[in-house]
């Protein structure tokens, strides 16, 4: 599964999320970038986008991308408060419908 985070996550989660080619948005050049113009970069180039953006599901038209957003719902984008959802992360993240929005917490 090619996954990419987005640049308001933890670059070191990558690394946890084994089995899985992991990027982030500033490895590909894409910081900065608004989030319509991103989802449209990561659909052609990933299957899943995790984020901390709570509103991004209802600032954007998820239906029509062939795309999985996993959004975690953390008290904090701290890798420490990020490392509890991963064995939620990796259960979930081949199974995520494309299209929506799926909110990972504990």
């Amino acid at each position: 599964m090619k996954i990419l985070l987005d640049e308001c996550i933890d670059r070191r989660l990558a690394t946890q999320l084994s089995g899985h080619e992991v990027k982030t948005v500033s490895q590909m050049g894409w910081a900065g970038i608004k989030d319509g113009e991103l989802l449209r970069l990561t659909e052609g180039e990933f299957e899943v986008l995790i984020t901390v953006d709570r509103n991004l599901p209802f600032q954007q038209n998820l239906a029509v991308l062939d795309l999985a957003v996993l959004v975690l719902q953390v008290p904090s984008n701290r890798l420490a408060d990020l490392q509890v959802l991963v064995p939620k992360i990796l259960a979930i993240v081949d199974v995520a419908p494309k299209g929506t929005a799926t909110v990972v917490s504990e």
